[in-house]
């Protein structure tokens, strides 16, 4: 996949294009759909008033959030892609540094280690995965972000829940 990378308000390091090349590699090894090499996404590493326009203009929500995804593709069409072809955008990714940041610090992990959490599950987003109508289809996502953070060499960020 080819990502459309932009940095603005995140520290210099680490290399935030190159966590985000491992996460989608890491994405892409656990949901085949994510491996067709026609897909583009961009993904924005960005400030929590950026990420609260966004969540307000686009979800209603008025309020910062740690990653928002916006997918171009339904399910069924990122399904049917065929291998060769244009390029296909499959949606966009924002990630908020202060949201991320509080949340790695209270979970007493590296923000690298949360954020490449992030991008799976916003990846998984773009793919048509969700975890909201049901505890089945949220363990299902979850299943995915557990196998893809362990080819990272991530711990499970479920595992201390009873």
């Amino acid at each position: 996949m080819e990502l459309d990378i932009e940095i603005d308000g995140w520290p210099e390091a680490p290399d935030w294009a190159a966590l985000a090349d491992r996460a989608v590699e890491a994405a892409s090894g656990v949901e085949p759909a994510l491996a067709n090499a026609r897909l583009t996404a961009s993904m924005l590493f960005t400030i929590d008033e950026e990420v609260h326009a966004l969540n307000k203009e686009w979800r209603g929500k008025d309020k910062p959030t740690n990653v928002l995804s916006f997918p171009m593709l339904e399910r069924d069409d990122l399904l049917a892609l065929a291998c060769e072809g244009p390029p296909e955008m499959l949606g966009d990714l924002a990630l908020a540094h202060e949201t991320c940041a509080r949340e790695a610090a209270e979970k007493g992990i590296a923000l690298e280690d949360h954020a490449a959490h992030l991008i799976v599950h916003g990846l998984l987003h773009l793919a048509g995965h969700d975890h909201v109508d049901s505890d089945a289809q949220a363990e299902a996502m979850e299943a995915l972000e557990i196998a893809a953070l362990a080819k990272l060499g991530i711990a499970d960020p479920y595992g201390d829940r009873n």
